[in-house]
């Protein structure tokens, strides 16, 4: 059983949502990036996603395509990423990282090295958005064989076939997108979640995260009770954002302790 899959089977025996929180490496300064992963972690989050910065990321709202401009002025890059995690784990064995991004950065140092990095330095999984499912079997069977995740996202435009698709050779969790649109760009239909999670729970038998609208504990709330996890970003980005260098880490994990304690009201 992956670390994912268990930190999921712990919380569901304890009746609790599973709370994943993203930053992006190296935003808003280098020094900070592992300081903000134990923010988190101190402040309830479950699971951590540590975005990749890329120049061009496509699903992405301003806020964070912000966090990863900065994040590149720094000259961040994807190998500093490993070690980010690397360092988070001399302190923490147990709380999951899944490395979140694009394919170009991938690619660019090839899969079996980006396979082999995230596995030596204590990576549980990774989501690629542009990576299909229906393109990508052979990549997800080889994360698989060094018992990494490999998570897709899912949409409100997903077609039965691609949601097949991605019960097949998806791992982890799935990730459905509440919003026709990039990360951080409206409300979110609770009403509307509910019914597409049902529809893709006749295929998927993975735990389901929401996230790319959850802003505050009544949301986060509301969203907890059909999914299985919630999942927030462009609004940890603002606090940092808001706060400042110098405020950042506290301002995250009071943020956060805020959401975890909505969750388990």
């Amino acid at each position: 059983m992956s670390k994912i899959a268990a930190t999921f089977s712990a919380l569901k025996a304890h009746k609790k949502t599973a709370l994943v929180t993203f930053i992006t490496a190296g935003d808003p300064s280098p020094e900070l990036t592992v300081p903000l992963m134990h923010a988190m972690v101190a402040g309830g989050a479950d699971i951590l996603e540590l975005g990749v910065p890329f120049s061009d990321p496509m699903a992405e709202g301003p806020v964070i395509q912000r966090a990863c401009e900065r994040a590149l002025a720094h000259g961040v890059g994807i190998h500093d990423v490993f070690g980010y995690v690397a360092e988070f784990r001399k302190t923490n064995q147990t709380t999951p990282v899944v490395l979140m991004g694009y394919a170009n950065p991938i690619e660019r140092i090839g899969a079996a090295t980006f396979i082999a990095k995230s596995k030596a330095v204590g990576a549980d999984g990774a989501i690629v958005v542009d990576y299909p499912p229906e393109e990508c079997e052979e990549f997800a069977a080889a994360m698989r064989a060094a018992e990494l995740d490999l998570i897709f996202l899912l949409a409100p435009t997903s077609t039965e076939e691609r949601i097949a698709q991605v019960a097949k050779v998806g791992g982890g969790f799935s990730y459905y997108v509440s919003l026709k649109g990039v990360t951080g760009a409206g409300n979110i239909d609770t009403v509307e979640v509910a019914e597409r999670l049902t529809a893709i729970r006749r295929h998927v038998q993975l735990p389901i995260g929401v996230g790319f609208g959850i802003r505050d504990g009544a949301t986060a709330r509301a969203v907890a009770e059909v999914a299985d996890a919630v999942v927030i970003g462009s609004r940890i980005i603002q606090e940092i954002e808001s706060a400042g260098k110098d405020k950042a880490v506290a301002a995250v994990q009071t943020f956060v302790t805020g959401i975890r304690t909505a969750l388990d009201a």
